[in-house]
């Protein structure tokens, strides 16, 4: 029936990662759900290489568009993507994502029985679990899941890379907040937003997803001053939308350091807790210098003025 069979647009942006995004594509070439009740919009946000011979062998398999923009952060490629799309529920996931085979047909499911409107986000699992950094991440993002979530049909945030939202209350949201630019925390500052009005959002477990993001020390690092850089813009945009502001949560910061001895080896859960310890440094000195940044370019205008 077409009703249990809703029409998807994908969105995913992209930004100098082709090897991830043919593993991404591929996967959505293999999803159990109709051809004909699903697109697929790539958004390339400024690569140096066009996508164009990633996208070129699945194109008579998917229907399929490439988008291009000069790099603005992707929260600004998904805006694009949804401005093309035809779909009645955008289905959001990253270039380094492989969605698993039944990740549209369970939120097909989902949505059929769902209250409207409402978002529903999925697990996202880490892909890479010999990459510590990878694992450091993933864990900040299950534990954040855990302590958002608990009430799954209460939930509170999803990471963009594994979200699915009606296309019209979308449109009527006003989409991704373009000013957090390439930092971070676009998808919070969604949620808050959707919540804000009264919306629910419904975690689903069981729509998956497996997040391939290859981390070093020094992209790990670059991932998590970002965050912070983030976060202070969230904190603005909660001031200026009149929400509550956030407050840390020193139970959840425990919890977070207390991760790893739960689910790893001894000797691995202590590197993983030093890890964590330090991405939460990382953040902060991310938020220092976004405020600082910020303070800068205020007196610059001052003094101009």
């Amino acid at each position: 029936m077409p009703d249990m069979q809703p029409v998807f647009s994908i969105i995913i942006p992209t930004y100098n990662r082709p090897r991830q995004l043919t593993a991404c594509v591929a996967a959505l070439a293999r999803l159990d759900y109709p051809r004909d009740r699903f697109e697929v919009i790539i958004v390339d946000d400024g690569s140096a290489l066009l996508p164009d011979a990633v996208i070129a062998p699945f194109r008579d398999r998917l229907d399929i568009r490439v988008l291009q923009q000069a790099n603005a952060g992707p929260g600004a490629a998904r805006n694009r993507g949804a401005s093309r799309a035809r779909g009645r529920i955008f289905a959001f996931t990253d270039d380094d994502c492989t969605p698993h085979a039944d990740w549209l047909q369970k939120l097909a499911i989902r949505y059929a029985s769902a209250p409207d409107p409402v978002i529903i986000g999925g697990t996202v699992l880490n892909a890479l679990p010999d990459n510590r950094y990878a694992t450091a991440s993933q864990l900040i993002v299950e534990v954040g899941y855990a302590y958002h979530n608990s009430d799954p049909n209460q939930a509170r945030f999803f990471t963009a890379n594994n979200l699915a939202i009606p296309a019209d209350r979308f449109h009527e949201l006003g989409g991704f907040d373009v000013t957090f630019g390439t930092t971070a925390s676009e998808d919070r500052e969604l949620c808050g937003r959707w919540q804000h009005r009264g919306y629910r959002m419904i975690y689903a477990p069981e729509v998956v997803v497996d997040h391939a993001h290859t981390l070093r020390w020094r992209t790990f690092c670059r991932q998590h001053f970002n965050y912070g850089r983030g976060a202070v813009r969230l904190q603005q945009a909660r001031v200026r939308q009149g929400w509550q502001l956030f407050s840390p949560d020193p139970h959840y910061y425990r919890v977070l350091l207390q991760a790893p001895f739960a689910r790893f080896p001894f000797r691995q859960a202590v590197g993983l807790a030093a890890l964590l310890f330090t991405s939460q440094a990382i953040t902060a000195g991310g938020m220092v210098s976004e405020w600082i940044r910020q303070r800068r370019e205020k007196l610059i205008c001052a003094v101009e003025v």
